[in-house]
């Protein structure tokens, strides 16, 4: 019984018994299945985001996002009049993070590739878009670049999943995506 030490102190020694020969044979074997599958479905499992990170003083950053906004801010929305931006196809989009906000709404085009930057002005934000499973850590002096093509119309979320203070639970932001 295993609630009583073994007889013979030296245990490694002592010959293994037909049932755990088999088990540890399918549990090894099953391990090389799942290995093997992980590796298969990074390369065509087209779920991994083509992303890429550099280095970047907030401030920089915050005068990159501010003068895309400024230059295709089409309306704003809610009552703290938060630029809606449509940046034409093929161009790079900024949305930064601060506490507690995404800021500005981005509103791209269905089926048009673009390059989505994100950054955080502060802490360290965590970037879910909903309902799709894109997940992001957002670090402050750095800049999470990666290439993405909408392929569904419609308004998603943007949430803070990494809890970043007393008004974490009211960080939400918009993409809206327009068929054209």
């Amino acid at each position: 019984m295993a609630i009583f030490p073994p007889e013979n102190r030296v245990w490694w020694n002592e010959p293994l018994h037909r049932p755990e020969i088999i088990w540890i044979t399918v549990a090894f074997l099953w391990g090389l299945v799942m290995f093997f599958t992980m590796i298969y479905w990074h390369f065509s499992g087209q779920q991994n985001l083509s992303n890429e990170a550099y280095r970047i003083f907030p401030e920089v950053y915050a005068e990159r996002t501010e003068a895309m906004a400024e230059k295709y801010t089409v309306r704003t929305e809610t009552n703290l009049d938060i630029p809606v931006v449509h940046p034409k196809p093929g161009t790079d989009v900024y949305m930064l993070a601060r506490l507690w906000e995404w800021w500005p709404i981005l509103e791209l085009e269905k089926g048009q590739e673009y390059r989505l930057h994100l950054s955080s002005l502060d802490w360290q934000h965590g970037f879910s878009l909903q309902p799709t499973n894109i997940n992001v850590q957002v670090h402050p002096g750095y800049e999470m670049v990666m290439t993405i093509t909408p392929t569904q119309a419609g308004e998603f979320g943007v949430v803070c999943n990494e809890f970043c203070g007393i008004g974490h639970h009211t960080m939400v932001g918009k993409i809206i995506v327009v068929d054209k």
